[in-house]
């Protein structure tokens, strides 16, 4: 990634993101916010690739756990890439739950911290931890870095699985991996206390893609396929032929 500074850090910088295979890049102008938050609780993943769904699932299991302190800001990122970058800059540190490839057996769980972290941001599963890199390279430039960043990672079980959920080995590590990152928030000295067991909780994410709704309307695999478009996946030999019976909609 190729920047350019063009105004004072502390208000903001023209960043220019190079194209990927010969496209053309694009500038794009970053402000940075005023409102600095001690802790900045994130998770990463897109949900619709089952185990790359972890991080988002976390931060969910995380936000429903522990009640809201004024210095702890708990995000969902998704796959949001560089939309994320005012929630970099105003962070000092960082927890970031996700699914990293550990080169380990299915659901082996890591804490990285620090420079133990650059591991995780050069061994891609996916196109989010490209992005998650120059986010923090980005905030580097524009002296916003944060003063701490912790990695809270699993190693994914299935990603093939499209819409499918997590795998029954990440499900069942979510509240290990919630309370290793509430141990690595108070570790930066802020306790958070568990909400009063049947509290009401508003949501960290839009209510289609929260978990139990999610799971509940997510269609089985015998009304949608989760590799592809079964329509294009199988094909006799020969020049193809459009199925006449199929309606567009």
């Amino acid at each position: 990634m190729d920047s350019l500074r063009l105004t004072d850090a502390d208000r903001g910088v023209l960043v220019y993101i190079k194209g990927q295979d010969n496209q053309r890049g694009a500038f794009m102008a970053l402000d940075v916010l005023d409102d600095r938050c001690e802790v900045l609780v994130l998770g990463i993943g897109n949900i619709l690739w089952a185990d790359e769904g972890f991080g988002p699932r976390c931060v969910e299991h995380f936000h429903r756990l522990y009640e809201d302190r004024p210095e702890v800001r708990v995000e969902d990122g998704g796959t949001l890439g560089f939309y994320l970058m005012n929630l970099i800059t105003s962070a000092r540190r960082i927890l970031v739950f996700d699914c990293c490839d550990f080169h380990e057996e299915p659901g082996t769980m890591m804490v990285l911290r620090d420079d133990d972290v650059e591991p995780w941001l050069t061994t891609k599963i996916s196109p989010h931890q490209t992005g998650f890199s120059e986010l923090l390279a980005t905030a580097a430039l524009m002296g916003r870095a944060p003063e701490s960043l912790v990695v809270v990672g699993v190693q994914p079980e299935r990603l093939d699985d499209y819409g499918g959920s997590l795998s029954d080995t990440l499900r069942n590590l979510l509240d290990e991996a919630v309370e290793l990152g509430r141990a690595e928030v108070a570790r930066w000295g802020f306790d958070l206390a568990r909400r009063p067991e049947g509290a009401e909780v508003a949501p960290l994410m839009a209510a289609c893609v929260e978990e139990a709704p999610y799971e509940e309307g997510r269609p089985c695999e015998a009304e949608a396929c989760r590799i592809g478009d079964e329509r294009f996946l199988v094909r006799p030999a020969g020049v193809h032929v459009e199925d006449p019976s199929f309606e567009r909609k």
